[in-house]
């Protein structure tokens, strides 16, 4: 699980890079014409990696305020959904399905191992019944 979740910072700040390069410059131009002025984090939402990482985590593990930083960047800039629609594709829906995989298989390790016990316990009690 551990590995899981350092693939997933991984691929998040994989995508960071990318936006502060390419998307960071596109909302400073955006936010010069007023597009956020209720805003004040939507300036600042991909001026470094950091930032970056913390607003894919807020926008697409989380799930909150999706369209209000995206989706006027896509309207002005399209080619840009190509960064926000690769994060979504690859963090939520590839990487958070392999944390579900995992958690689901250690579930059924423990329950095989628990299967075992409890037909090994079935064949120690047939023996004590034999002996009786």
């Amino acid at each position: 699980l551990f590995w899981s979740f350092l693939l997933l910072l991984l691929v998040m700040t994989f995508w960071s890079v990318i936006a502060v390069e390419v998307v960071h410059p596109l909302i400073q131009e955006l936010a010069e014409k007023g597009t956020w002025s209720d805003c004040e984090r939507c300036r600042v939402a991909f001026s470094s990696v950091w930032m970056a990482n913390l607003t894919f985590f807020q926008t697409i593990i989380a799930g909150d305020s999706w369209g209000l930083l995206a989706l006027p960047v896509i309207e002005a800039h399209p080619l840009s959904g190509v960064i926000f629609v690769g994060a979504i594709l690859t963090l939520a829906v590839g990487l958070l399905n392999l944390v579900v995989v995992i958690m689901v298989d250690t579930i059924a390790e423990k329950r095989s191992k628990d299967i075992v016990a409890r037909a090994d316990e079935m064949d120690y009690e047939e023996v004590e019944e034999k002996k009786v």
